[in-house]
This record gives structure tokens, sequence and C-alpha cells, in this order.
């Protein structure tokens, strides 16, 4: 698929309203480069939480066209980072392989899902 002229959001089937509603794209292409918005996983445990935000990223690099294996940039946001951060690796580990993108953490006290411990924001290039 040639990228190299498309420019837009990516909205993957399903994502409509909250696009609509909360006015941000789940992803936006610029050429060959995908941002991809924050994805927060849902689940009752730490591990299902990670492992479904992952789950999401690649849905969303799906609708883009692209793959979670062309994720170069990734920026993580940790409620209780110290507590967390080894099964959150484990889980990012279990959906992605090296070549290891650049990542930083930042850990914060909350974040827009009440019950949310992590949020997964990627820059993917074609």
């Amino acid at each position: 698929m040639d990228n190299s002229t498309q420019r837009g959001p990516v909205i993957p089937a399903g994502s409509e309203k909250t696009y609509e509603r909360f006015h941000f794209a789940p992803a936006y292409r610029v050429g060959s480069t995908v941002y991809v918005s924050g994805v927060i996983g849902s689940g009752s445990d730490p591990e299902a939480q990670f492992a479904d935000a992952f789950a999401q990223l690649a849905a969303v690099l799906e609708a883009a066209g692209s793959s979670i294996d062309k994720i170069v940039e990734m920026t993580t946001f940790h409620v209780d980072m110290s507590q967390h951060l080894g099964t959150f690796m484990a889980a990012r580990d279990a959906a992605m392989s090296e070549p290891w993108p650049a990542w930083t953490a930042i850990g914060c006290t909350e974040l827009a899902m009440p019950d949310g411990l992590a949020e997964v924001k990627v820059t993917a290039v074609d």
C-alpha cells in the first residue's frame, strides 16, 4: 500500500462515536507515519489491562494500514509504576519484539479511565 500521500485521522470501526464525542482520533496518519493516541486497556488485574492495551494498540495500527512491528517510539504513562512496571514490560514483550522502539515511561497519578494503570502512545513508520 502506498501511504506516501495519505493524511488524516484513523478511526477504527466502532470508534466513530468516541471521535465525534471527544474530538480526537485514535490515530493520525501523515504519509508513512502513524501517530497513535494513548490507549488504555481494561480488565480486572494489571496483566489483563496491559495485554488488552497492546491488543487495542495493534487493532488501531491495523486500521491505519500499519502494524505493531512498525513502532519506532513509545511513550507510556503509569499509575503506581513501581508496583506494575515489570508486569507491563512482560505484556510489552509478549506483544512486541526486536528491534525495540525508543521508549519513555512516565509516572502519573491518574489516567482518563478511573481504574486504568497504564496508557500507551506510539509512533509507527511504515
